[in-house]
């Protein structure tokens, strides 16, 4: 099985920077896409940040100029830097893996469970 593990959230100040992680980890050939997804409350889930094997990244425009994503190949693992923090990045943030478990399978989708982001004002 693989298995997506998020830390790093919690109860931060607007203006203030909180910076998510997440490790993959299990039967892995390989790790295409990597991103961060965040759903607060009433509210569908949205993109925040991706980044693929080669390092491009795409950012929502809500969270551009604020937020970085990076990756760790090595480590299997994914991290979002979050700066500048507003009330209404509020949210449920899941981290997600585009994983290929065998060289010979097709890439699957995997989440993680979903770390709370509380930006109080």
């Amino acid at each position: 099985q693989v298995q997506l593990v998020e830390s790093g959230g919690g109860l931060v100040q607007a203006g203030g920077s909180l910076r998510l992680s997440c490790a993959v980890s299990g039967r892995i050939f390989s790790i295409n896409a990597m991103g961060w997804y965040r759903q607060a409350p009433g509210k569908q889930r949205e993109l925040v940040a991706t980044i693929n094997d080669r390092g491009n990244t795409n950012y929502a425009d809500s969270v551009k100029g604020r937020f970085t994503i990076s990756r760790d190949n090595a480590k299997n693992t994914v991290v979002l830097q979050m700066n500048s923090l507003k009330p209404e990045d509020t949210a449920v943030y899941y981290c997600n893996a585009d994983v290929t478990r065998e060289y010979y399978q097709y890439p699957m989708d995997y989440w993680g469970k979903g770390t709370l982001v509380t930006v109080s004002s």
